[in-house]
């Protein structure tokens, strides 16, 4: 492969940044068929295709994401280097790419992130949000540092990564003011036919839950299964059912969603996990997360890592 045209990576991450070949038009004042040839080129130089067309968008393929990831740190140190040489300090510091899965609850993530926001030194927090499956694709190339998960990586990720265990919380159930009052009185044996927002079936709370529902049962009478944690407590808020979620995070949910919890679901628990290409850690953000953990952010069983290696 000849040397990348850094000129030409610059046209392609304004295309990537905007989402359009127009809009980057207008921030470079450059004329569509230049942009577009100059794109044509580089995918050529690279031997693939970068980015396809969603709708009315462009979107990067998983080769233009890398791309894509590179270019942004390029470009971040060639400003850096223009404010050095003009004698302004850099403010940047230490930079942090964390995946975070859609199941994981976002009060959790928070929680685990929160610490890193205060530190001695800034760290810049770059979060990506998608598919755990995409995410340790992404750890494999060494474009994310870490994923933030609901369940450990396993060898049929393909992936050969480290799972930590950052630790566990008990899982209540929670819902809007009004069916908190119609279903509190004799939990849990009145849920029975209670409407349910379950997480989908791929995660592991999923199959706790079935179990409990059996163990207890129960027959809910599921309204809609929900992946991403935040948009099922948004409907869970609305009143269109009762949802789960961890109970070391219930004050937050009540307060931000305003629901109340109804109780606790007995034996069902949720775990959380880091997952790192290393088991030594090196990056000081990534060994932080799992240090503050282990000082009580929530019940620690063990943050040994865990090797899984993908066949």
């Amino acid at each position: 492969m000849e040397r990348i045209n850094y000129q030409h990576l610059y046209y392609f991450w304004t295309v990537a940044k905007y989402g359009s070949i127009s809009k980057a038009c207008e921030v470079l004042h450059l004329a569509q068929p230049t942009i577009s040839g100059q794109l044509a080129v580089l995918e050529q130089s690279v031997g693939t295709q970068l980015l396809r067309k969603e709708g009315r968008k462009l979107a990067l393929t998983d080769t233009g994401r890398t791309v894509f990831n590179y270019a942004e740190e390029i470009f971040t140190l060639g400003r850096e280097l223009t404010q050095t040489l003009k004698g302004r300090n850099s403010e940047r510091g230490l930079r942090l790419h964390l995946g975070i899965t859609d199941a994981l609850p976002k009060l959790i993530a928070y929680r685990l992130i929160a610490p890193l926001l205060q530190p001695p030194e800034p760290v810049q927090i770059i979060c990506y949000e998608d598919k755990t499956e995409r995410l340790l694709s992404e750890i494999n190339l060494h474009t994310i540092d870490m994923v933030l998960s609901d369940s450990p990586a396993t060898p049929a990720s393909g992936a050969r990564v480290f799972n930590h265990l950052l630790g566990e919380s008990a899982v209540g159930i929670f819902a809007a003011p009004s069916l908190a009052a119609r279903y509190r009185q004799d939990f849990p044996r009145s849920l029975n036919g209670a409407p349910f927002l379950l997480p989908t079936t791929n995660t592991a709370l999923r199959r706790s839950l079935n179990q409990w529902f059996d163990d207890n049962e129960l027959s809910p009478s599921i309204q809609a299964e929900v992946e991403d944690s935040a948009l099922l407590k948004t409907f869970g808020a609305a009143g269109v059912g009762v949802f789960f979620s961890p109970l070391a995070v219930a004050n937050e949910i009540n307060r931000q969603y305003g629901t109340e919890l109804l109780g606790k679901t007995e034996g069902v628990f949720e775990r959380f996990y880091a997952i790192t290409a290393q088991r030594k850690l090196k990056h000081p953000s990534v060994a932080a997360i799992l240090a503050n953990a282990q000082q009580g952010l929530f019940e620690v069983w063990d943050s040994e890592s865990i090797e899984c290696v993908g066949t």
